[in-house]
């Protein structure tokens, strides 16, 4: 009659053995899902362009062609005048493919027909989106005028009639008016892309966005917000070429 009980003290103990803290793994130790579930997505900025327009301000800006031997360039920038709160802004234009063309940089003050600046740029050695500083220049842009802007890929030196043409128009805001009335974002973060690109800023929203993803080539979360502004303004192959060429994450 006793041989139950023992059995059943035997299997307790066991039971115990099993249970040490020692061979058992701590809660903190073990997976949670959301250690491996999928963040959530960045938000994506929304560019409310400014109440006073000028249309057709944008010189090129489609990828037609691009299976022929020439590259197509393309400004990224709105059809119609675009601001900045900078006294000397950056640039954005895209290349579809490498070239060996010679590249110019034509800066024009409309109240003038002699250019502001005008002279060679490096031709870049890869596709993809480009930028241009005009503090390297040290070039800098009055307040309330507005200023066109073109890079050339120069096929024929002899005749500029030929050569494949992209640009905009820029205009700054004078600084108290980019500071108090429109509130302007002075800095350069994801939440300083969103609010300027709401507050009609497209070239300061652009600049950051791009300086972003040149430290972050890898962030799907930066590229899906440029080309949501690119989507927004009619440059939808660019948006789609960028997002296409995003880097696979390194193992």
């Amino acid at each position: 009659m006793q041989r139950p009980t023992v059995s059943l003290f035997l299997g307790l103990i066991l039971c115990i053995g099993l249970l040490d803290p020692a061979t058992t793994p701590a809660v903190s130790d073990q997976p949670t899902a959301s250690q491996s579930g999928p963040k959530e997505d960045a938000p994506l900025p929304l560019y409310q362009p400014p109440k006073k327009l000028t249309p057709r301000a944008r010189v090129g800006g489609g990828l037609r062609g691009t299976d022929g031997s020439d590259p197509v360039l393309v400004a990224l920038v709105p059809d119609h005048v675009g601001l900045t709160a900078k006294k000397s802004p950056v640039l954005n234009w895209f290349l579809s493919k490498p070239t060996t063309y010679p590249l110019k940089f034509t800066l024009i003050d409309i109240r003038s027909v002699k250019p502001l600046h005008e002279g060679p740029i490096p031709t870049p050695d890869h596709a993809g989106v480009q930028s241009i500083d005009l503090n390297d220049w040290n070039l800098a842009l009055e307040p309330d005028v507005q200023y066109r802007w073109y890079i050339s890929a120069i096929r024929n030196p002899d005749s500029p009639s030929q050569d494949l043409v992209a640009g905009g128009v820029i205009e700054r805001c004078e600084f108290s008016a980019c500071l108090v009335e429109m509130e302007v974002d002075l800095s350069c973060d994801r939440q300083s892309v969103l609010r300027n690109a709401m507050r009609g800023f497209w070239y300061d929203a652009m600049a950051c966005l791009c300086q972003l993803i040149d430290l972050n080539p890898a962030d799907q979360a930066l590229r899906r917000q440029r080309a949501s502004l690119l989507n927004q303004i009619g440059l939808s192959t660019v948006a789609q070429w960028d997002l296409r060429s995003i880097p696979a994450p390194v193992r």
